[in-house]
């Protein structure tokens, strides 16, 4: 079994097109999408179309929950200017996303965050530090059957192992962090009982994706110098 996972897509078409050519070369049973779809200013109408087509959102991320409406005053003129782009039934599609999701009889679950919120990070422990293995564990006990937990929303790579259950972060698709502008994914494999994972990254046409938000999004000189950085 093999499954392509994706998250933080962040309206970013350009990148999403190209993650989305690396899924088909690789020829996966299934696509996964952790969220996070359209909040972002490199053409999210066409990035939600792809997604519609191709990697429908499997769970809600917390920017989701914005575009639906949850948390009125945040960051209000780009919320209005997202959702006008979009067909008018997105917020109300993104809002009744579940939080998480489960897949291969159980043994992969999924979320944006963490377990219990979209907005939670579920590599991060108490005190700002980094989750120990039982806090790990601690964060998925309701959910005995995993074997694989697979997350995005902190837009970095991370990887972990506690009795037997591997944790996950995908990385971004779009709006990277770390100093590299290559869009992220990975591909989960499942070889009799164990499951591989690898970490994918994919070059795209960022320049493109640079000049639309500078030429139709607000705060495009913002959104452009991160697609061109690759940093917050």
């Amino acid at each position: 079994m093999r499954l392509a996972i994706l998250s933080d897509v962040h309206g970013n078409a350009y990148a999403l097109e190209a993650v989305l050519a690396g899924i088909r070369a690789a020829s996966p049973d299934a696509v996964y999408n952790l969220g996070d779809t359209v909040w972002g200013g490199a053409d999210p109408a066409r990035a939600y179309a792809l997604q519609l087509e191709h990697a429908p959102p499997t769970v809600r991320g917390n920017t989701d929950e914005t575009v639906a409406g949850w948390h009125g005053g945040r960051s209000e003129a780009w919320r209005e200017w997202v959702v006008a782009q979009l067909p008018p039934e997105v917020p109300g599609v993104l809002g009744r996303l579940p939080t998480t999701a489960a897949a291969a009889g159980g043994e992969l679950l999924m979320a944006h965050g963490g377990m219990n919120s979209a907005w939670d990070a579920l590599f991060a422990g108490t005190g700002g530090g980094a989750a120990t293995p039982d806090g790990l564990l601690e964060q998925v006990a309701g959910w005995p059957e995993a074997r694989v937990v697979v997350v995005g929303h902190t837009h970095r790579e991370q990887f972990a192992c506690a009795c037997g259950v591997t944790f996950v972060n995908v990385g971004p698709v779009s709006r990277q962090v770390q100093g590299d502008p290559a869009a992220r994914w990975a591909m989960l494999e499942r070889r009799g009982p164990v499951w591989n994972v690898t970490f994918q990254r994919t070059e795209y046409d960022v320049e493109a994706a640079a000049r639309w938000a500078l030429a139709h999004c607000i705060g495009g000189e913002k959104e452009a110098r991160q697609l061109r950085s690759g940093r917050a």
